[in-house]
Protein backbone atom coordinates (compact mmCIF):
# COMPACT_ATOMS: atom_id res chain seq x y z
CA UNK A 1 0.00 0.00 0.00
CA UNK A 2 1.27 3.47 -0.75
CA UNK A 3 2.62 5.32 2.16
CA UNK A 4 3.98 8.79 0.93
CA UNK A 5 1.80 11.73 -0.62
CA UNK A 6 3.28 11.17 -4.09
CA UNK A 7 2.92 7.28 -4.06
CA UNK A 8 -0.89 7.94 -3.07
CA UNK A 9 -1.35 10.51 -5.84
CA UNK A 10 0.53 7.82 -8.37
CA UNK A 11 -1.91 5.37 -7.46
CA UNK A 12 -5.12 7.87 -7.72
CA UNK A 13 -3.73 9.01 -11.49
CA UNK A 14 -3.35 5.15 -12.37
CA UNK A 15 -6.62 4.26 -11.71
CA UNK A 16 -8.51 7.69 -13.54
CA UNK A 17 -5.79 6.98 -16.28
CA UNK A 18 -7.30 2.99 -16.40
CA UNK A 19 -10.78 3.90 -16.35
CA UNK A 20 -10.34 6.38 -19.30
CA UNK A 21 -8.73 3.72 -20.99
CA UNK A 22 -11.12 1.16 -20.29
CA UNK A 23 -14.07 3.31 -21.37
CA UNK A 24 -12.19 4.33 -24.67
CA UNK A 25 -11.33 0.38 -25.29
CA UNK A 26 -15.04 -0.31 -24.74
CA UNK A 27 -16.32 2.39 -26.97
CA UNK A 28 -13.66 1.27 -29.92
CA UNK A 29 -15.33 -3.03 -29.30
CA UNK A 30 -18.60 -1.50 -29.76
CA UNK A 31 -18.00 0.15 -33.06
CA UNK A 32 -15.85 -3.25 -34.38
CA UNK A 33 -18.95 -5.19 -33.10
CA UNK A 34 -21.85 -3.64 -34.95
CA UNK A 35 -19.68 -3.71 -38.14
CA UNK A 36 -19.69 -7.87 -37.26
CA UNK A 37 -23.13 -7.83 -36.68
CA UNK A 38 -23.36 -6.31 -39.84
CA UNK A 39 -21.16 -8.31 -42.12
CA UNK A 40 -23.33 -11.43 -40.21
CA UNK A 41 -26.41 -9.49 -41.76
CA UNK A 42 -25.31 -9.71 -44.78
CA UNK A 43 -26.20 -5.76 -45.52
CA UNK A 44 -23.29 -4.53 -47.72
CA UNK A 45 -23.73 -0.74 -47.59
CA UNK A 46 -24.55 -0.99 -43.71
CA UNK A 47 -21.31 -2.70 -43.46
CA UNK A 48 -19.29 0.19 -45.04
CA UNK A 49 -20.69 2.88 -43.20
CA UNK A 50 -20.57 1.14 -40.15
CA UNK A 51 -17.11 0.23 -40.68
CA UNK A 52 -15.54 4.00 -41.37
CA UNK A 53 -17.64 4.92 -38.13
CA UNK A 54 -15.40 1.70 -36.43
CA UNK A 55 -12.35 3.10 -38.20
CA UNK A 56 -12.51 6.59 -37.03
CA UNK A 57 -12.75 5.01 -33.59
CA UNK A 58 -9.67 2.42 -33.99
CA UNK A 59 -7.40 4.87 -35.33
CA UNK A 60 -8.34 7.62 -32.24
CA UNK A 61 -7.72 4.25 -29.85
CA UNK A 62 -4.37 3.69 -31.37
CA UNK A 63 -3.38 7.61 -31.34
CA UNK A 64 -4.12 7.61 -27.48
CA UNK A 65 -2.21 4.81 -26.93
CA UNK A 66 -5.05 1.95 -26.13
CA UNK A 67 -3.44 -0.50 -29.09
CA UNK A 68 -0.86 -0.52 -30.70
CA UNK A 69 -0.60 1.30 -34.61
CA UNK A 70 0.28 -2.03 -36.62
CA UNK A 71 -2.79 -3.89 -34.52
CA UNK A 72 -5.06 -0.69 -35.62
CA UNK A 73 -4.07 -0.94 -38.94
CA UNK A 74 -4.53 -4.88 -38.75
CA UNK A 75 -7.86 -4.27 -37.42
CA UNK A 76 -9.16 -2.08 -40.09
CA UNK A 77 -8.09 -4.22 -42.92
CA UNK A 78 -9.47 -7.43 -41.93
CA UNK A 79 -12.92 -6.05 -41.37
CA UNK A 80 -12.59 -4.54 -44.92
CA UNK A 81 -11.70 -7.55 -46.38
CA UNK A 82 -14.25 -9.35 -44.67
CA UNK A 83 -17.04 -6.52 -46.63
CA UNK A 84 -15.49 -6.99 -50.22
CA UNK A 85 -15.92 -10.87 -49.56
CA UNK A 86 -19.43 -10.23 -48.76
CA UNK A 87 -19.89 -7.84 -52.54
CA UNK A 88 -18.33 -10.86 -53.76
Amino acid sequence: MANTPSAKKATRKIAARTAVNKSRRSRMRTFVRKVEESITGGDHAGSMSALQAAAREIVRAAQKGIIHANAASRKVSRLNARIKALKA
